[in-house]
């Protein structure tokens, strides 16, 4: 194994808002998702699921329920007094929201129930946690799946950016659209098309300014 060439993978990855017209094939789609897959997971549990979405008609749909939804919340805000703060959400946080509209895919990333033999016969009889500590463990494993996808895109040279835009502002909208059972959480979507160009590397913190050692 190639850690130089690996840590290249991590250090290249950027987020992508500008794509190509070139199509992205279903059998590329489906070697990202290969890599997806074997994310970790609390207990094997495999809280994952996604929506792959190439209909440009539909991506559009989705572009719109988020700018409406966004219209109202920052007529609300107008309302109460933020005039300053309802124009920034619509000029400055509105195209970063929406900055998939132009993306050939879409992926819409849920996360599923958690369920495992230690919840069925353990945890849940005894009431170890509230309920709403299963659906954070579903967040997090789906998470870990959408990082191995957008590492596994930009080695075969495609482009992502995540996003959750959609999700705080149009989430009902976008479950009744793509019809999504209840049960299940919309994580965050990400665009996934050929790059038109490559954005600039933005700072990290130093590896010292966020770890800590006990020895």
């Amino acid at each position: 194994m190639d850690y130089q060439a690996f840590k290249e993978i991590v250090h290249g990855r950027r987020s992508v808002r500008k794509f190509t017209e070139q199509d992205v094939p279903i059998e590329e789609i489906h070697e990202i998702f290969d890599c997806a897959r074997y994310a970790p997971s609390d207990t094997n549990s495999q809280t994952w699921e996604f929506i792959v979405i190439k209909n440009k008609e539909t991506i559009k749909k989705i572009e719109q329920l988020t700018w409406d939804a966004l219209h109202e919340k920052a007529a609300e805000a107008e309302s109460r007094g933020f005039g300053k703060e309802a124009r920034l959400l619509t000029r400055s946080f509105g195209p970063y929201a929406t900055a998939f509209s132009d993306a050939p895919v879409l992926i819409v990333c849920l996360a599923t129930p958690y369920q495992s033999k230690f919840r069925e016969k353990i945890f849940e009889p005894i009431q170890l946690v509230p309920e709403s500590v299963w659906e954070e463990e579903g967040i997090k494993s789906s998470c870990l799946a959408a990082q191995n996808l957008m590492l596994a895109a930009h080695a075969k040279g495609l482009g992502t950016c995540p996003m959750t835009g959609p999700v705080l502002l149009a989430a009902d909208k976008l479950r009744e659209l793509l019809q999504i059972e209840p049960e299940k959480q919309i994580n965050m979507v990400i665009s996934l098309g050929y790059p038109q160009e490559q954005p600039k590397k933005l700072p990290r913190k130093e590896v010292s300014e966020i770890v800590q050692y006990v020895l």
